[in-house]
């Protein structure tokens, strides 16, 4: 098995795709095999290139990366970074209920994005540590209009809590005794 972690970037910006590029692959131990600037040509080049980890932009004109997540976390198990500029809980929500591993703000430093793509890669969760006490708040004082917060059982709740507090899936396997794929 090979060292190097292959990615895949999805962004509708061609500056940002390149430089999100060249920083990971200067890197040394991640190579870029694919890129997409629309949620369907996401969709149609991933699960030919099967990338260790997908970058993906929250908003792109013919869609949202949180779908493109759902659909291939569903479909070939690959994990999911979404890199946003938007830092709303509506959106952060929806990427962790598609299944996202990672969520972080294009503010992150270079060092940071390396960091994350590695942590992803290797099978953990994350959230920008911005982001992270308002998961967390939210969590522990749905409001009322929060309606599918409110719907989660008591254990979606405790495995929310987790991937907010930044354990890994098999931590979190561990901690609510249930199958790593499941979580």
């Amino acid at each position: 098995m090979s060292d190097t972690i292959t990615a895949f970037l999805m962004d509708d910006h061609e500056v940002v795709r390149e430089g999100v590029r060249a920083l990971l692959e200067a890197a040394g131990d991640i190579k870029v095999v694919g890129e997409a600037s629309t949620s369907a040509e996401a969709l149609a080049r991933i699960p030919a290139l099967r990338p260790d980890v997908a970058v993906l932009d929250v908003r792109v004109p013919d869609g949202n990366g949180i779908e493109v997540c759902r659909e291939i976390r569903s479909t070939l198990g690959t994990p999911c970074l979404m890199l946003t500029s938007y830092s709303d809980d509506e959106a952060l929500f929806e990427a962790i209920m598609a299944g996202a591993a990672g969520y972080v703000l294009k503010q992150i430093r270079g060092n940071e994005l390396l960091t994350a793509v590695r942590r992803v890669a290797a099978g953990e969760s994350l959230l920008d540590p911005a982001i992270t006490g308002r998961v967390l708040q939210r969590l522990r004082a749905p409001t009322a209009q929060d309606e599918r917060l409110s719907r989660l059982t008591e254990q979606e709740r405790r495995i929310l809590g987790l991937i907010a507090e930044g354990l890994t899936n098999r931590q979190i396997a561990n901690e609510v005794h249930l199958a790593e794929k499941t979580i």
